[in-house]
């Protein structure tokens, strides 16, 4: 598709006057109103710009699977979630393994391993594993997303499967990935974490296989994950990037391991919009921008 310049200064102007984003949205609602919706228009646009908080939700469910492409069947499929989510819950209860007091995240695992049937017996429940507290750390991010419990346990479900189907053969290799990007931006860096013996113990679980969960407040992680949800997990190694970037002199200043993972897992909450912000614009730079005529 041509550049149009006319559009261009609009977009130009609208971001410099703080509107950013205005003609994207307008594309969104048009590209909404598809009947079916096309899945990989709407992943491009997901790619390339925020998506707007009022359609976020609808759009993830979408991409996940959790509606279908054609929109008059999504208040029936929605139904059929409900009446699922119910039964789900229903019979968890009658097995005694979750009551009143139960916290919804605990619940949403329970839910999860009663339909991947590794649910296990209520004499052996014991504290979560790793694999289990990477589901309750997205968890929580996306209970504080999303407001709706059967929304909520919808898309924590189909992200941690999609997350897994797609990208599972990807993550070991994302560690790596991150050393080659950061020796082309912070040689010097690289080397202070690699001599201090830091690079082989940073919080690759938090960064790579919870997706940022718990590290990122959840207005800036929702950025993230928009990517994600889309189709992309190498915008993860290009946070975990900007994140060392972005502390790259207070990390120079540490020269124990044991303190620069605990700062790296402790980052300040209030730098985190910049943080994504750059790290997109360093995904773009060395991944390209996906194109398609919105």
């Amino acid at each position: 598709m041509a550049d149009d310049p006319q559009r261009n200064f609009r977009s130009a102007y609208y971001e410099k006057v703080g509107f950013r984003g205005v003609e994207e949205k307008k594309s969104l609602e048009i590209l909404l109103k598809d009947n079916p919706l096309d899945l990989e228009k709407l992943s491009t646009f997901s790619q390339r710009f925020p998506l707007p908080s009022m359609y976020r939700i609808h759009v993830w469910k979408v991409l996940l699977g959790i509606l279908p492409p054609h929109s008059d069947s999504h208040t029936l499929v929605g139904g059929y979630r409900k009446e699922q989510y119910q039964d789900i819950l229903e019979a968890l209860e009658v097995m005694r393994y979750i009551n009143s007091s139960t916290p919804p995240t605990h619940v949403y695992l329970r839910m999860f391993q009663l339909e991947s049937q590794v649910l296990p017996r209520c004499s052996e429940t014991s504290a979560p594993d790793e694999e289990n507290e990477d589901f309750l750390s997205i968890s929580r991010a996306m209970e504080e997303i999303v407001d709706d419990p059967i929304d909520c346990y919808w898309l924590i479900k189909c992200f941690v499967n999609q997350f897994h189907t797609k990208f599972g053969d990807s993550v070991p290799h994302l560690p790596k990935s991150l050393e080659h990007y950061l020796s082309q931006e912070e040689p010097r860096l690289l080397n202070h974490l690699k001599n201090s013996g830091s690079l082989a113990q940073l919080p690759y679980g938090l960064w790579f296989r919870r997706c940022f969960a718990g590290c990122l407040p959840e207005s800036s992680l929702q950025r993230v994950w928009d990517k994600v949800i889309s189709g992309s997990c190498k915008i993860l190694v290009f946070v975990a990037l900007e994140i060392l970037l972005s502390y790259k002199i207070i990390l120079m200043g540490i020269n124990r391991p044991e303190g620069i993972i605990k700062f790296l897992c402790n980052i300040p909450q209030e730098n985190t919009d910049a943080i994504v912000t750059k790290a997109i614009d360093l995904w773009h730079k060395y991944c390209g921008t996906p194109m398609h005529a919105v």
